[in-house]
């Protein structure tokens, strides 16, 4: 019951990941419809129920855009918890200024990059170019948050079945 479901507005916008147990109180108060079924039903006493995997708000819910804040957590998401310098997955990461802060160095989505200690020890207070090293590829602010978050939310791994209602997931996280 705590697998994610993703939850689109009515315009199909991609809204928010939540909980099998709050989608199922949603499709079954009429708020929301089924639109993806690609796990196991969930058995009950008296009826099977469809395991829901997206699904979409009946009326139209209005907010303002979300945004992703600039966090170290928040850069380890979008670089996929691997190394800008080495490519290498890192149960530890840092966080590295790419120009760094002694020589002017601000704190933005685009001088900030996931390192494992090696590198960020080896890069030192210099540039990668001073230090002979090479990004993988060059920091930026990601462009939706919601794809930001369903990343987050499913731990790298997307559900097949999010891909058609997610087309900038790659281009955000990636």
């Amino acid at each position: 019951m705590n697998e994610p479901v993703l939850l689109l507005n009515q315009n199909y916008e991609p809204l928010n990941v939540c909980r099998t147990r709050r989608a199922i109180v949603l499709l079954s108060k009429g708020k929301a419809e089924l639109l993806e079924n690609g796990r196991a039903p969930i058995y009950s006493v008296r009826q099977l129920y469809p395991r829901p995997s997206v699904i979409r708000m009946l009326y139209h819910v209005r907010r303002p855009r979300p945004t992703v804040r600039l966090s170290r957590r928040e850069v380890f998401v979008r670089d996929r918890y691997r190394c800008q310098y080495c490519a290498e997955m890192t149960i530890e990461p840092t966080v590295d200024h790419v120009v760094p802060r002694r020589t002017g160095g601000r704190r933005r989505w685009e001088n900030l990059v996931t390192a494992c200690r090696r590198c960020n020890l080896r890069k030192a207070g210099r540039t990668p170019r001073e230090a002979g090293m090479r990004l993988l590829r060059q920091p930026r602010r990601p462009k939706s948050a919601i794809a930001h978050l369903v990343w987050h939310v499913a731990g790298g791994s997307v559900d097949p079945t999010w891909q058609p209602y997610l087309p900038q997931l790659e281009s955000a996280a990636g």
